[in-house]
């Protein structure tokens, strides 16, 4: 995260994203896979440190055996996008047949989100483990007064009225102690500030899930017209 000033000096806390370039490696269809997507990689894999598999599943000049039995067998192969291996591969869902995208196409940031006016940040948050319900849901804990002994941080009776069925168990949902983070996150509507085209980042105003360097993903969000 940093800070940016617009044309009137008005400052933005914003958290710079690293969009693409990202290559079309492959397009589902209707017809062939039973559903509408596209696969997008993001950032190049040494190809030392790619399996065959990744290798293969981006690049024509890799021959197998089940490639070329299936040549043989006059079965018509799914283009590949001729690219470096990519560290990251994700499948997005279309509601319609993609028309204007094919297999080895490049999407950048300026083309997607040149104007666009806000957008939804996806993550996964940073995780911390087993804690208590202080750090976990915001409890004030016990008093720290004489008589509370090594209790100050507790969560206090759950067996209370208001929390259990009336037979002694506590209702679903009770905030208690447990795994806290490491969780999917949608960050919805988040203006952005800029788009740096050249150097394939996107500026947007507040914070997203996730570490610094974290994999998200950004679409359009549906909360603006």
């Amino acid at each position: 995260m940093t800070q940016v000033y617009d044309e009137k000096g008005k400052m933005a806390p914003v958290t710079v994203l690293e969009v693409g370039p990202c290559p079309i490696l492959q397009v589902r269809t209707q017809e062939r896979d039973g559903y509408d997507a596209v696969q997008l990689g993001f950032q190049d894999k040494a190809r030392r440190q790619a399996t065959r598999a990744e290798r293969g599943h981006v690049s024509e000049d890799l021959e197998s055996k089940r490639r070329k039995a299936r040549r043989a067998a006059g079965v018509t192969l799914p283009p590949k996008a001729n690219t470096e291996p990519q560290k990251h591969v994700r499948e997005f869902r279309l509601e319609q047949p993609a028309a204007d995208v094919a297999v080895g196409a490049t999407l950048t940031v300026g083309a997607l989100f040149g104007e666009v006016k806000a957008v939804d940040v996806i993550g996964t948050t940073k995780g911390r483990g087993m804690t208590g319900v202080i750090k976990r849901h915001n409890f004030g804990g016990l008093r720290h007064s004489h008589g509370v002994k090594k209790g100050s941080r507790q969560r206090g009776s759950i067996a209370s009225n208001a929390s259990n069925r009336g037979s002694g168990r506590p209702k679903k949902g009770i905030r208690m102690a447990g795994r806290y983070g490491n969780e999917r996150v949608t960050v919805r509507n988040l203006d952005v500030v800029r788009v740096d085209a050249d150097n394939h980042l996107l500026l947007v105003r507040g914070a997203v899930p996730g570490r610094n360097g974290g994999l998200v993903m950004i679409r359009p969000t549906n909360k603006k017209g």
